[in-house]
């Protein structure tokens, strides 16, 4: 494997909704690091407008044509509604970062290096298996340079995980069972509407929905060592932005204190420090909008319950968070290289 050259690492962006728009903002401030095309369906002016307006940090950024201008950074804007439409070869792309949530299979990924890409990161969870699902400050240790389709798994998925690891280190986890209080997504209705899933009909601005969460079926794969012992589901809630998880745990050391379990947070915190946060505060899920963590635990929501039962309550900005560690995999795979040759 050769060594990188000092030179940027080059960015493709697939999707510019809230986690495009939220890695674009993040990556601005990576000096090694530079996003240099964009794509996405919606018209340009759009997407810039968006990008002042959408309720996050606006980006002084100057629409020149078909690029979008931030001091010497050009990014071009393409119209591109599948992988295979983005000549990402012409910009030179090291990394494509595929937040569509719409191509999550190995097959569709592929064509984001058929057409002339290194490595593709994508922002949710596959449907299929790919080369690698990284959580950050928990398994990141095992990325390859031969890698070249891997997820960043998804907001819920990496709260769960770190939250999941820390405890079983410091307690052991014998079964847990988690429930996300989700914020309502881009994919469902504002009003009632036939759609494919009854509760998935209803609107997402008027009702708290039940909904499935794939993540502790992941979370076996990204942490063997919980086959069999982790369940869960979600809700979808009237809230725009910001998202808790909510997670009960018996331990196997009995006896565990609340005080005890929010002291190992504590800790896990300060040798996590870019993935958890812990916060004494007694906040509600607008307070962590803009935090950048993927975890902000409630130190005033453990609760114990008979000997061996611990309930959590953890916080996290469920797109901000998730463009956060598509940042740092993106670096650390920038580090790492690509078998044979530079990424």
């Amino acid at each position: 494997m050769e060594a990188r050259s000092m030179s940027k690492i080059k960015v493709g962006l697939m999707g510019f909704g809230e986690i495009g728009r939220d890695f674009y903002r993040l990556s601005l401030d990576q000096p090694e690091m530079e996003v240099v095309a964009i794509s996405d369906i919606g018209r340009t002016d759009i997407l810039h407008y968006l990008l002042k307006t959408d309720g996050r940090d606006p980006v002084d950024a100057a629409l020149e044509g078909n690029y979008l201008v931030v001091g010497d950074q050009k990014a071009r804007l393409i119209h591109g509604v599948a992988p295979k439409d983005v000549p990402w070869d012409a910009f030179d792309v090291d990394v494509v970062i595929d937040s569509t949530h719409k191509y999550r299979t190995r097959k569709a990924l592929q064509a984001h290096l058929d057409s002339g890409a290194k490595r593709v990161i994508l922002g949710s969870l596959p449907q299929d298996e790919i080369d690698r699902v990284i959580v950050m400050g928990v398994n990141d240790e095992t990325m390859q340079a031969s890698d070249t389709i891997v997820s960043a798994a998804s907001a819920t998925t990496n709260a769960l995980a770190l939250m999941l690891d820390n405890i079983d280190k410091a307690f052991g986890v014998e079964s847990a069972m988690m429930t996300t209080i989700h914020a309502y997504t881009s994919d469902q209705p504002l009003r009632d509407t036939a759609a494919a899933d009854f509760r998935r009909s209803r609107s997402a601005a008027e009702n708290i929905i039940p909904n499935v969460n794939i993540s502790p079926y992941w979370m076996e794969q990204i942490l063997p060592r919980f086959k069999g012992k982790i369940e869960g589901s979600a809700l979808n809630v009237p809230v725009p932005m910001g998202s808790l998880l909510d997670l009960t745990c018996v331990l196997a050391k009995a006896d565990t204190t609340a005080e005890e379990v929010n002291e190992a947070m504590r800790k896990a915190a300060a040798s996590l420090a870019g993935y958890i946060e812990v916060t004494e505060d007694p906040i509600v899920s607008s307070d962590v909008i803009g935090n950048a963590h993927s975890l902000l635990f409630d130190t005033k929501g453990t609760m114990k319950s008979s000997k061996r039962m611990v309930k959590t309550l953890s916080w996290y900005d469920n797109s901000l968070g998730q463009a956060g560690r598509l940042v740092d995999l993106a670096l650390a795979y920038g580090k790492l290289g690509v078998e044979g040759g530079a990424a």
